[in-house]
């Protein structure tokens, strides 16, 4: 099954300068990410105001995260989940400002989706005050 190769291979266009945001916001959509699970959710990790659902593109860009987190031989438990419900489903549920950071152990490889409007919900937005 693939696990978001189309994403990494999105993220590494949109980082070098090329291919377009909203065809990275779709290829996100499309695409099936690994988020970890704890205590009963999806992890998430707060920064700068913004709760972070965190996913990945594939094992290895998970494993590396584990590593940097000094946990690589921990058991950890994951989903896969389509962005576009990340997106759409998650982010909303979670109450706060809320966005998806993918591969955020990989400095050239990750990727933040904040909550603004084009890429979640515009009901929880925080740019979308005012439009209309």
């Amino acid at each position: 099954m693939d696990t978001g190769t189309g994403l990494a291979g999105r993220i590494a266009e949109r980082r070098a300068g090329a291919g377009g945001p909203r065809a990275l916001v779709g290829e996100l959509r499309r695409a099936l990410v690994l988020v970890p699970v704890a205590g009963g959710g999806l992890w998430t990790a707060e920064s700068g105001g913004v709760r972070w659902v965190c996913a990945f593109t594939d094992e290895e860009a998970f494993a590396r995260f584990a590593a940097a987190r000094g946990e690589a031989g921990r058991s950890w438990e994951f989903a896969q989940v389509r962005g576009a419900r990340l997106l759409d489903e998650v982010v909303p549920a979670l109450g706060a400002p809320a966005g998806v950071a993918v591969n955020v152990a990989d400095g050239d490889g990750s990727m933040l989706f904040p909550p603004v409007v084009g890429i979640v919900p515009d009901a929880v937005a925080v740019d979308a005050a005012g439009r209309g």
